[in-house]
């Protein structure tokens, strides 16, 4: 793939979150409400792992959409479903938790622009076990990477079916994660996210950097350096997609309920920046 390297300002998420409260994106946040906010807790262990992937997620509902986050254990207490529940999404969008920000917005972003009405690609997940569903779903973000063999991809939170799905398209992954030390087959995890941006020559991140406010620094680093930034997000699937064509590559975007939650056909919609010419 041939890149180009941008010399304009690194848009950000907080830029992204002002332009909403300004109603540049639709109505004005004042006169929404949260109808509903959930908090998640859940663990997964894939069959012949030995890691158990610990994940929390608050949600809020707006109209007919979701928006969701991820958030550090102890982050946000269940408590914020009886305190936010009813709440005006701007006071959200101002006041809250930033993951709980972040649900907000993704929430209002896929109200005015559902994913199935993006021109997105869709790409159904088939029914079955939860390690069918993730090999499945990470093949689909792998195949959203346009790399050549030996290409080293680094990778902003690790599950193991992704790492097994880059070097099955030819590339060498450079896990990096806060919660883990190595992979299931033994490759190390570093926590140093600067030492897998200044080496990669692609980057796949989570959704979840919006969560706990690294996402600006991939965006921007991936954009100095004409780096292909692909984002796989469950968290802020919305709010990620507002990013294609400004430094990310490419998402595959997950809006809730997520795949982990299901036994049943699910979609996920992945989406290609246009383009430059």
């Amino acid at each position: 793939m041939t890149t180009r390297t941008t010399t304009a300002p690194a848009p950000t998420v907080d830029a992204l979150i002002a332009s909403v409260l300004a109603g540049e994106h639709g109505p004005l946040p004042s006169g929404l409400v949260a109808t509903s906010v959930f908090w998640i807790h859940h663990g997964t262990r894939l069959a012949g792992g030995a890691t158990t992937y610990l994940n929390q997620y608050v949600l809020v509902r707006l109209g007919g959409s979701f928006g969701g986050c991820a958030f550090e254990a102890g982050e946000i207490d269940p408590a914020v479903c009886r305190d936010s529940s009813g709440a005006p999404l701007d006071v959200l969008l101002r006041e809250a938790p930033r993951p709980l920000r972040i649900a907000a917005l993704d929430a209002y972003l896929a109200e005015q622009r559902p994913h199935g009405d993006a021109g997105a690609e869709p790409v159904t997940l088939p029914a079955g076990t939860p390690e069918v569903r993730a090999r499945a779903r990470d093949a689909a973000i792998a195949g959203l990477l346009d790399i050549g063999a030996g290409s080293r991809v680094g990778l902003i939170g690790v599950v193991d079916p992704l790492v097994a799905a880059i070097r099955e398209r030819g590339g060498v992954p450079l896990p990096c994660d806060f919660n883990l030390r190595s992979t299931r087959w033994g490759d190390p995890v570093t926590a140093d996210m600067h030492e897998v941006l200044e080496r990669a020559d692609a980057v796949v991140a989570t959704g979840m950097t919006l969560g706990n406010g690294s996402f600006d620094t991939v965006l921007d680093r991936c954009r100095a350096r004409g780096v292909p930034l692909v984002v796989y997000a469950q968290s802020g699937s919305a709010v990620a997609r507002a990013f294609l064509g400004s430094g990310v590559t490419a998402l595959s975007a997950e809006p809730f309920p997520f795949s982990q939650f299901s036994a049943d056909p699910t979609t996920l919609y992945r989406y290609r920046a246009v383009a430059q010419p």
